[in-house]
């Protein structure tokens, strides 16, 4: 397809990035998803023969550095960067330790910044975009999530600094604040068991103004809309998709 984007996706093989993989493949475009098991990676690949699979760590630089070289080589341009690999624990200040919170801003500071400036070359070839995905965490505070909080609201100011950096060059960066999604992030990236996640959905059920948690495909929507031509005038910008909880 002539006018077919090229698009990155971090974490790409599950929950959210899966979801948004699918969508822009299904819309024509080459996907390019990452992650750290080859197993749901080839699941996600087996699903579109738009998309194409590579097993990487989105926090490394050597990483990074492959995943764009990936792209290149496999379509020859980069026209999307959807930085939304993630990770996250529960984890109160009593238990803070320096290997768990940097293991955190690893993947959600450093990472997406490796990977952007490694795709930056291409993204000012095509006047192409970033989308960092966040949380309602990165600026509604919660107890016990503090550094996962934290390291969002690092990503949601980058964000912004980005727009401004990169506005010159044509390149827009913007950000999806998700909220409460069933990706199963809860007994895989917060290490909770089935129990205790289903008390902490239970509760969030009652906290979310819209009545229920997400699903991937209602953060996977605006991921894709903001990344594509519909969204051109707009950058710097963190849009919630989270049923209204941070409001709540």
């Amino acid at each position: 397809m002539q006018d077919a984007k090229v698009i990155i996706v971090t974490g790409g093989s599950s929950g959210i990035g899966r979801a948004a993989a699918l969508r822009f493949a299904r819309q024509g475009d080459r996907v390019l998803v990452t992650g750290r098991r080859a197993g749901p990676i080839e699941q996600t690949v087996a699903e579109h023969p738009g998309i194409v699979g590579l097993v990487a760590d989105a926090a490394s630089a050597d990483d990074a550095a492959r995943t764009i070289a990936k792209a290149i080589e496999t379509w020859g341009r980069v026209d999307a960067l959807i930085n939304n690999a993630g990770a996250g624990a529960i984890l109160p200040l009593a238990d803070a330790a320096a290997d768990r919170i940097m293991d955190i801003f690893a993947v959600n500071v450093i990472g997406p910044s490796l990977l952007a400036a490694a795709a930056l070359p291409h993204l000012r070839a095509t006047r192409g975009s970033i989308v960092n995905v966040s949380s309602t965490f990165g600026h509604k505070p919660a107890a016990g999530l503090s550094h996962y909080a934290a390291s969002k609201a690092a990503l949601e100011h980058l964000t912004r600094c980005w727009a401004l950096e990169l506005a010159p060059f044509g390149v827009r960066v913007n950000a999806v604040a998700a909220g409460p999604t069933e990706s199963g992030a809860l007994t895989g990236m917060m290490g909770l068991s089935p129990e205790q996640a289903a008390a902490i959905k239970q509760q969030e059920r009652a906290r979310i103004p819209l009545g229920r948690r997400g699903v991937p495909d209602d953060v996977a929507e605006w991921i894709v809309r903001i990344a594509g031509p519909a969204s051109e005038w707009m950058t710097g910008q963190v849009i919630a998709a989270d049923g209204g909880l941070g409001l709540a």
